[in-house]
């Protein structure tokens, strides 16, 4: 299979891989033939990329970093808590029963996560047709983890971290929708409403029972950076507890690799090396380091152009040096299809290095999102 934006899917092409609502519903089977119609409503979805049939491809796996059914249900949970809330005219606190809904659900994505032999940050979700705050929230969770784990912490440490990355976004349940869904640019009288999220995120979570009063701070402080820029204390340094400087690493990047209304996906070494522009500034360097070291930059199936002139689909992942995956060559430097495609491994191909992608038309974009 191979990974191709929306916009450059063509009618006869196949879907590979089931796209889902979120409620877990199969939208699209695997094997569904494009029309002109199904594309449109892809595009209508904000889905930004699919994977399509393609014998020349055959073979290639693509890792999930959550079962099906842990997915599935993670996302109607989030979606049944965080719609009761932004229902809710008035928040009752410690009566929400967060925690007997969430803790639960974080065991099942820690034991998923955690039994990859070799932990990585894949793209997620990108065959989900859902509401951008509940997958958003799904996809930092699964992000924080995967660097918790890298770092070593223990079991109840990454339930921690783990409830706060899932959580540290729930203040925005009471924003209203026309600014969280804004296609233009927030006035700056609604740009400090959509800020207000982090202190009631952390309100609303501070008194529940069975949620760490970390998690709340994870809410409260993912907006916070290293040199007192951020919102919304603007406080600096290790004032800001790491979990909370790891979620924030987690949210801005998946942010930038999420299609969105007002702007397109970007692909995951594009979202890094945004990144890395706040380096030391906005985010600890090391911290940055271990994320960038275990990020699938080039997701498997990403068709990419060599500095040989070569076009090639990414392969398969090596997890010690994502920047250096295996390809498939697909065509020659003069642009002509191989009749027989081979693989090149460009962990011992020095020489060889990926020049260009195909698949994100999106313009770097501020860090504050």
């Amino acid at each position: 299979m191979r990974l191709v934006p929306v916009r450059k899917l063509q009618e006869g092409m196949r879907i590979a891989k089931k796209i889902y609502s979120d409620e877990g519903i199969v939208l699209l089977a695997d094997g569904v033939e494009l029309t002109s119609s199904l594309i449109r409503r892809l595009i209508e979805l904000d889905i930004g990329y699919i994977y399509v049939e393609d014998g020349l491809t055959e073979g290639i796996h693509i890792p999930e970093m959550l079962h099906e059914e842990t997915r599935r249900s993670a996302l109607q949970s989030i979606r049944k808590n965080f719609q009761s809330l932004s229902e809710s005219s008035k928040i009752t606190k410690g009566y929400l029963h967060l925690g007997k809904d969430f803790t639960k659900m974080m065991e099942a994505i820690l034991c998923d996560v955690s039994s990859q032999e070799e932990s990585m940050i894949f793209l997620m979700d990108m065959n989900t047709a859902d509401h951008y705050l509940y997958k958003h929230s799904l996809n930092v969770c699964v992000y924080a983890l995967v660097l918790g784990i890298a770092n070593g912490y223990t079991e109840q440490q990454l339930i921690v971290l783990g409830l706060g990355a899932l959580l540290h976004d729930i203040g925005k349940t009471q924003i209203p929708q026309r600014v969280l869904a804004k296609p233009q640019k927030l006035t700056d009288e609604e740009y400090k409403l959509m800020q207000a999220h982090a202190e009631i995120g952390y309100k609303i979570l501070k008194d529940e029972p069975n949620i760490p009063l970390l998690a709340a701070h994870c809410a409260y402080q993912h907006h916070e950076r290293l040199n007192g820029s951020g919102y919304p204390r603007g406080i600096k340094g290790n004032d800001i507890h790491e979990y909370a400087q790891w979620v924030a690493l987690a949210d801005s990047y998946d942010a930038m690799t999420s299609h969105r209304v007002y702007r397109p996906a970007m692909l995951p070494h594009q979202a890094i090396e945004v990144l890395y522009t706040g380096s030391g500034t906005l985010y600890d360097q090391k911290k940055l380091e271990l994320f960038r070291d275990k990020v699938a930059i080039y997701p498997p199936g990403l068709t990419v152009k060599l500095s040989t002139g070569e076009t090639a689909v990414v392969s398969r992942i090596h997890p010690n040096m994502p920047h250096r995956p295996v390809v498939r060559i697909l065509g020659d430097a003069e642009g002509q299809s191989l009749h027989v495609p081979y693989e090149m491994d460009l962990a011992k191909k020095l020489s060889v290095i990926i020049t260009d992608v195909d698949g994100s038309d999106a313009e770097p974009i501020s860090l504050e999102h």
